[in-house]
Parts: C-alpha cells; structure tokens; sequence
C-alpha cells in the first residue's frame, strides 16, 4: 500500500521541468520548443541553460508543432510545450498530419490539463484531450499521477521511439509516489491489492482513488487501486487480471468519460471479460471557472464519488450472482 503519511504537495508541471533540465543535460539531441508559456508549463530552467536548443515560437502553436516535426526528421528529440488545450485542440491537424501519420519522435507535453487549471475555465480546461490523441495511430498516452511520476514519466519517454502525448497539471498535489520506481511506459502500477472491486485511475484522480480506497476499507470493503499512467498502450493483462479477482470495476479520470481511459477499458473487458463497470469522470459537459478542489466536488471527482461507484458496481456484481444461484 502507498505510504500516504507526511506527504508533500507539489505540481507535476514542476515534475516535467525538472526533468526536462535532467535529460537536456544528458542528452544533447533534446530540444525545447515553447508557445509563449514558458515559465507556465516550467520550461523556463532547460531555456536558461540550454538557449541554443529552446525555441520560443510566440503564439504559434501550429507553427511549434511543424517545427517540432522538422527537428525529429534530422534527428533531434523534440519536446513542444503549452496549455493541453493549445496541445491538442489548436493543433489537431498538424500532430495528425505531420507527426503520428509519420510516426516521427516527438514529444508534446501538455500542462494545465482537466478542470484543475481552475479559474482560467471551460475555454481552457480540455477534457476530450485523451480521447483525440488515443485515436492517432503510433501515439503513446501518458498521465502521471504526481510530481515524481511526471518526472520519471518525462526521462522515460526521452528513451521511447515515437510520438507521446503526455498529460499534466498546474495545481499543487500529493507527492505520494516513489522516484526510485521504474516508470514503464504501458505498465500498470498496482498500488493496493484487493479482492472486492477494482478501481482503476488516472492523473490526478490517482490520489482520489488511493483515499477512496481507505473509505471503503472502514466498511469493510476490499478495493483493489490500480495506477493507470500509461493510457495508450492499455496494460491490459493487468486489467483483466483484477476484473477476474474482483469481479466489478470502477475507473476515474479528470477527463469527460466519452473517449476517456474508462471508454478504453470497458471497450476493452466487454469483449473478453465482461463485469459491472461505473466510470468517474465528466458527464458530457463543460467545466466552469473555480478552484480545484470545489470544481472536482461540483463534478463528481472526489473520493467519495468513487466510493459511491464502488458500492454500485458491488451491488450488480452480487445482484449478478444471485441470479446465477437461481439458474436465471
């Protein structure tokens, strides 16, 4: 079980900068390219130390991403950064077009994502981001937890071949996860082990499914919390292995639950293990400005969301069962 005492908030942003100074150090064949938000999504440490390899492109994020499909063709490693929304949305035609069609090595790294960028609202909080960019063929998706699985997240995929989305926020969050863990990319991490219901999260809602667990251990409830970091591929011996344990699964995101993780997964087990699944996320809406904290409890991304799932699916998964005793 992850230790949850003593922890430290910190912003996974951050997790991202530090680790881009990291790779920039080791690697002279990673560049940094940035569309007018350099210090927002922390590029600003790798651009003071590395000037000749950061180019700030203005408010051109189609721009950034054509000049980023250039600089993999010579063989350069390039990382573009900018709000999640301008990532994807903005550019969706460039990435498809001149980046995954041809399967080039870059790396777009996409801060403020989900309704936790906050006051900044709807017009900036993407939440079809995971779905876009999980339809593209030869594109990773990545999701990290916290502060340190972004930064192993980012070392990791400087080592991958092929173009990776990854995901990650602005607010100050726990830092609950080990930096001596190996990050694999399409790897599952198991973070409590359980026999009653699986829960299954991403980002940010990681945490909230860590706390959810606890819940529904003081009722006797033995959930099973599962960290999906890496989207795209899906890990899906490990899903199908605790949707056999348990028998029931709940998944949570900070993402709208059409063309989310949970679409994936329950895609994935009602083709070959079908079992009682409730997802976390936003019911097709548009988010709103707000903090953090009051925009995941208007939305239903808290803890106790998950735990109201959780008793969901444990009620069909037994409800199923009596049926079966019956011969129904």
């Amino acid at each position: 079980m992850v230790e949850i005492n003593n922890i430290e908030y910190k912003d996974t942003r951050s997790g991202f900068g530090d680790a881009l100074l990291e790779i920039g150090v080791s690697n002279e064949k990673v560049v940094a390219l940035c569309a007018d938000l350099t210090e927002s999504v922390r590029m600003d440490k790798f651009a003071k130390k590395f000037a000749d390899r950061f180019f700030q492109v203005g408010i051109a994020e189609a721009n950034m991403i054509s000049i980023a499909a250039g600089l993999a063709t010579t063989g350069y490693i390039p990382f573009t950064g900018t709000f999640a929304n301008f990532s994807t949305s903005r550019v969706y035609d460039q990435i498809r077009q001149s980046i995954a069609y041809s399967n080039k090595n870059v790396k777009i790294c996409a801060s403020h994502c989900g309704l936790t960028l906050g006051e900044d609202g709807a017009t900036h909080q993407v939440l079809e981001d995971i779905g876009m960019m999980k339809m593209l063929p030869n594109m990773t998706v990545i999701s990290p937890c916290d502060y340190n699985e972004t930064k192993l997240a980012t070392i990791a995929i400087s080592k991958h071949i092929g173009p990776v989305y990854l995901r990650f926020g602005r607010p100050s969050v726990p830092n609950f996860s080990s930096i001596n863990e190996d990050f694999i990319i399409g790897k599952a991490k198991i973070l409590r082990n359980g026999n009653d219901v699986t829960i299954i999260a991403t980002g940010h809602l990681v945490w909230e499914a860590i706390q959810a667990g606890i819940m529904l251990e003081k009722v006797g409830i033995d959930a099973e919390i599962i960290n999906l970091h890496t989207i795209k591929p899906l890990d899906k011996e490990c899903v199908l292995k605790s949707a056999k344990k348990t028998g029931c699964v709940v998944t949570a995101e900070e993402h709208q639950i059409y063309g989310g993780m949970g679409e994936s997964i329950s895609g994935f087990l009602s083709s070959v293990y079908p079992v009682p699944i409730a997802m976390v996320g936003v019911m097709d809406v548009f988010g709103e400005s707000g903090t953090p904290m009051e925009l995941l409890e208007k939305y239903h991304l808290k803890d106790v969301d998950i735990v109201n799932k959780a008793k969901y699916v444990l009620e069909k998964k037994i409800k199923n069962i009596k049926l079966l005793w019956k011969g129904q």
